[in-house]
């Protein structure tokens, strides 16, 4: 079984941060591999219309996981999925062979109860917690931590997560990381023009991703 982080977000543009802290959780949880679900919409999100396109955003997402054991993927777009529980069920069907893990940042423990299915998702993977500033507080009083508070495991066994019984949850302690996707597009509001009229391989499906319009 080949152990497989999955973290999703729209890296809009994809960023040092996001690596730093994908290297921090597989070097944490002994992680073979870790993919970047580059999502083709948020579904909690009104459409964004600083949010550039998919392909676009998956030839940042490549440009930035160069060298390493991360692999950008729009599989999602594949899929033909949503949700993330959807999206999630998918993976683990279409991939037996590999132990998946959720990872999230503790923004989106605070919002997870707005999730569709979010036990199904606890039931369905382990989750790793990434701890960020300004969050934490929010996170740990979030209605989903009354569901899942008997479920935390200590970050002391996190090498044992493979073992768990799900639903369980670990939290994983990052240095604070002031890079953002936020900042990039103010100081770079046309960043994605560079990726223009370019089809992007999409490293999990080995899929053209081209954009249409």
């Amino acid at each position: 079984m080949k152990t497989t982080g999955l973290l999703g977000g729209s890296f809009n543009p994809a960023h040092g941060a996001h690596r730093s802290i994908s290297l921090f959780a597989m070097k944490e949880l002994a992680l073979d591999e870790l993919w970047w679900l580059v999502s083709p919409g948020n579904p909690l999100k009104a459409q964004d219309k600083d949010m550039a396109p998919l392909p676009a955003r998956l030839a940042s997402a490549r440009e930035m996981a160069r060298r390493s054991a991360i692999r950008p993927t729009a599989i999602e777009q594949t899929l033909g999925t949503r949700y993330t529980y959807d999206t999630l069920l998918a993976l683990v069907r279409r991939y037996p062979k590999r132990q998946f893990m959720w990872i999230m940042g503790a923004d989106n423990l605070a919002q997870f109860h707005l999730w569709r299915d979010w036990r199904k998702i606890a039931r369905l993977l382990p989750i790793a917690v990434i701890a960020r500033p300004g969050y934490d507080d929010d996170a740990f009083a979030a209605p989903a931590m009354a569901w899942l508070r008997r479920s935390v495991r200590p970050a002391s066994q996190r090498m044992n997560w493979t073992n768990w019984s799900t639903p369980a949850l670990t939290f994983l302690r990052y240095r604070p990381d002031p890079r953002s996707a936020t900042a990039i597009r103010m100081a770079r509001p046309h960043w994605h023009k560079q990726y223009a009229d370019h089809c992007v391989r999409d490293t999990v499906t080995h899929k053209l991703v081209c954009q249409t319009d």
